[in-house]
């Protein structure tokens, strides 16, 4: 046992007096106004000879090539770098760090390599608008914030005290609507006589951790909720959405040093909307997955489109947060921490020769009655015939790829990562079999694969569950679930 550390850092990423290009939907927006600040909050952790470095970003994504630059951006000797653990909340409304014409890489050259040479392809808004933070310029921005952040909190780390709480809110809650046919949708519409059943349950659990200071100040909320940050995902301002919102509340009532770490747990297949008592947004949607016939008016939550919702979401959060920190009563101040950084191959999921065919005649009849010219929209509503084709190229040369997993023990709490959209019931198998007596789960961290969808999942298809929505299939998330387990269960060896 070791007295344990704890170091904070908040870094803000608001590019004042810059526009950015928001990203997290298939067309483009600008931003025009701030609505919630958006930052890039680290904790260092140590204790004995082990430590541990999280960096969130309220950010849509982390690639690990962004994982990388920032480990490279730190001098050699300061921290362990490897420790390092960069995830996201995953809102819409933050800035990207490609330009638009690489927003999806070899998707988009797929495409170009299809185009008859007489098509141009136009992006709506300039990639050299010099009034929007954006390409290479945006990600050495985040890049050196995000360094920022890790370097002070790991030079403020200082001894202190955790606590854990637990509570229940009703936030995420699954997206994908199947029907008789056996297909399903993400998005789809349950007003139908074929609606069936929505594909996975919820999970409404939320794990928290509480660290103080040695007087036993609070210092900061870590809260592991499986719903991504992205009620306000439609909109044109910048905003860290649900999260921003949870931490304001807190803040208001503990104070503004206090820290707040939004964890996103398993949740490809999850949202903060009520398929079934559905509520249109304010705002217009501009997304054809979302149209509906006609809207019934409910008595239900407000628009989780909306400021509204988002503000109402949070409420549900921050009174369980409360609740619990109101009635701390144990502080862990000695304890043990083991951390492991490991490489985990997975397999590629694989598209036929028959796909990839069908794909080709698609773009091809696509442009036979395009007009002259192309754009970000018509790439993104080719994508998934385009990332078809990049599969089953990619297939040829690649059986398996690495992915970067980090599994910790913290006393009697155990945390996982994995950089995917993971689909909920993968998390689900994964809490049930883990020992420890909390197991927080940490999506989308150390890098960008898309989603992982479940087999049935990959059965219903649609957005989120084709081939090109990720890069490894059902196989490949029962491997990570059996390894994510047992190496979480040998930390845990009575």
């Amino acid at each position: 046992m070791s007295k344990i550390k704890f170091g904070w850092s908040e870094q803000s990423i608001v590019p004042e007096g810059r526009k950015v290009d928001l990203v997290g939907q298939f067309y483009e927006r600008i931003s025009d106004v701030v609505e919630t600040p958006i930052s890039i909050t680290a904790l260092a952790i140590e204790c004995g000879d082990d430590a541990a470095i999280f960096c969130v970003c309220d950010l849509v994504s982390v690639s690990s090539s962004l994982l990388k630059a920032l480990r490279d951006a730190i001098p050699d000797g300061i921290l362990p770098k490897d420790k390092i653990m960069l995830s996201v909340i995953h809102t819409h409304t933050s800035m990207g760090y490609s330009t638009r014409s690489d927003l999806f890489g070899s998707s988009l050259q797929a495409l170009m390599a299809l185009k008859p040479d007489h098509i141009k392809y136009e992006p709506l808004v300039s990639d050299n608008d010099p009034a929007i933070l954006r390409g290479d310029e945006a990600r050495d921005f985040i890049v050196e914030r995000a360094a920022k952040a890790c370097i002070e909190a790991w030079q403020n780390r200082s001894e202190g005290a955790y606590a854990t709480g637990f509570g229940r809110a009703a936030i995420g809650m699954c997206r994908r609507v199947c029907y008789d046919d056996g297909s399903a949708k993400m998005w789809g519409d349950t007003n139908k006589a074929n609606f069936t059943e929505l594909e996975s349950g919820n999970d409404s659990g939320i794990e928290m951790l509480f660290t103080y200071d040695e007087s036993k100040k609070l210092t900061g909320v870590i809260a592991n909720i499986a719903c991504p940050s992205q009620v306000l995902e439609h909109q044109n301002f910048i905003s860290s959405d649900l999260s921003g919102k949870i931490k304001g509340l807190i803040r208001k009532k503990y104070g503004d040093d206090v820290n707040f770490i939004y964890f996103i747990s398993p949740a490809g297949d999850m949202c903060p909307r009520d398929m079934v008592r559905w509520v249109d947004a304010e705002i217009k949607l501009n997304d054809p997955n979302i149209s509906r016939d006609y809207i019934i008016e409910r008595d239900a939550d407000p628009s989780m489109f909306d400021v509204s919702g988002c503000e109402r979401a949070a409420l549900r959060a921050v009174n369980e947060i409360f609740y619990e920190l109101d009635g701390v009563k144990n502080y862990v101040t000695d304890t043990t921490l083991e951390h492991k950084n490991l490489t985990v191959n997975l397999p590629v999921r694989r598209v036929t020769i028959e796909e990839k065919d069908n794909a080709v005649k698609e773009i091809e009849r696509f442009f036979e009655k395009c007009g002259d010219t192309i754009n970000y929209a018509d790439n993104a509503n080719n994508m998934i015939h385009a990332g078809t084709i990049t599969r089953y190229e990619y297939q040829q040369e690649h059986n398996m790829y690495p992915i970067e997993v980090h599994v910790m023990k913290l006393g009697d709490l155990a945390f996982a990562t994995n950089p995917f959209e993971l689909f909920l019931n993968y998390g689900n198998q994964m809490r049930a079999r883990s020992k420890a007596r909390q197991t927080f789960l940490i999506q989308q961290c150390c890098g960008a694969y898309g989603y992982l969808p479940t087999e049935k999942a990959e059965k219903g298809s649609h957005y989120s569950a084709f081939v090109s929505s990720g890069t490894t299939g059902h196989e490949g998330g029962d491997i990570l679930v059996r390894t994510t387990v047992e190496e979480i269960n040998k930390m845990f060896k009575e």
